[in-house]
């Protein structure tokens, strides 16, 4: 059997019968499983993942972009994360016996489905969009919700689906096909967006643009496949480091926390803890809980249940 998964984000994370509304769309599809539901306050946006075979995925989530459109209306939407629409995103994974270049074909007859039935603008990212000058999200999304009104009448941005005028109710969608990544955020001991931001150009891989004699010129980040900013969450009266790890063989959820913490404390901040956006593979938990025993230089054959444990105290998990 072909197993894909589906992470589609809603800009609406406070009204959580509205939410319900919208998950209750992807459990009416059998053969589709509802994994997770994470809404978040300050961001206003929740993150829904779920799992099944190719063809019902697709339903389901057609379902729920088309719900959500009905439901939220993005000229009223404030949030701290960068958003585009009533569904601003929404990735297919490979998870089983599938290619991810099959699974992109899959993201292609999605987009092409909301695009002519629902007439919302949508985009193609990641293995779904043929076109590099255009397939990374940030690169789509820059300008957001409030600069698209002019930005989709520009040639080089018309959608690849669904017409050229923006929705003030609903925006605009992104769909595509990428590989597995994690969530990650890291709680700072400051209200300051800037210095968390300072923090986040330091680790991540794209890093930060910066002027040598005159010459503008890239300074990568420390981390490898990681994508980061800073914001400030009312929520929890702290800012944040909120990164995207698009490889977690290359950089693990504790790597990326170290670091975090290393960078922090060279600009005299400390971290107080972590938060898991959605889902993470089991091994990520325990391969931290190995590491940070590595690190006290005690035996790692212990219990997957007390891996895990010791990952989460380590990484401030429970803090929130």
């Amino acid at each position: 059997m072909q197993l894909i998964e589906c992470v589609p984000n809603f800009s609406e994370g406070n009204d959580l019968y509205l939410i319900k509304q919208i998950t209750d769309e992807i459990e009416k599809v059998d053969g589709v499983r509802l994994l997770n539901v994470d809404p978040g306050k300050a961001t206003n946006r929740t993150v829904v993942t779920m799992v099944g075979e190719p063809a019902k995925v697709i339903v389901a989530a057609f379902n729920a972009i088309k719900k959500a459109g009905e439901l939220i209306d993005m000229s009223k939407h404030k949030g701290e994360h960068p958003r585009m629409g009533a569904t601003d995103v929404c990735p297919l994974i490979p998870i089983a016996n599938i290619s991810m270049e099959e699974t992109a074909i899959f993201a292609e007859q999605l987009a092409k489905r909301v695009g002519e039935e629902l007439s919302i603008p949508v985009y193609l990212y990641e293995a779904a969009q043929p076109d590099t000058t255009r397939n990374n999200l940030s690169v789509i999304r820059a300008g957001e919700y409030e600069g698209f009104f002019k930005k989709i009448k520009e040639p080089q941005w018309r959608p690849d689906f669904g017409p050229a005028t923006f929705d003030a109710k609903r925006g605009g969608t992104v769909i595509g096909a990428r590989d597995f990544l994690v969530a990650y955020n890291v709680n700072l001991n400051t209200t300051s967006t800037r210095r968390a931001n300072a923090i986040a150009f330091d680790v991540r891989e794209a890093g930060r643009n910066i002027e040598e004699n005159g010459v503008k010129i890239n300074q990568p980040g420390t981390l490898k496949s990681v994508k980061a900013i800073g914001w400030y969450i009312e929520e929890y009266g702290v800012a944040q480091i909120s990164m995207n790890l698009t490889n977690i063989n290359t950089v693990p959820v504790h790597t990326a926390f170290d670091e975090v913490c290393k960078k922090a404390d060279a600009r005299g901040i400390r971290v107080t803890g972590s938060e898991l956006v959605g889902l993470v593979p089991l091994k990520s938990l325990t391969d931290a809980g190995k590491y940070f025993l590595q690190k006290q230089q005690r035996s790692t054959g212990v219990s997957e249940k007390e891996l895990i444990k010791i990952a989460v105290k380590s990484m401030g998990l429970d803090e929130l």
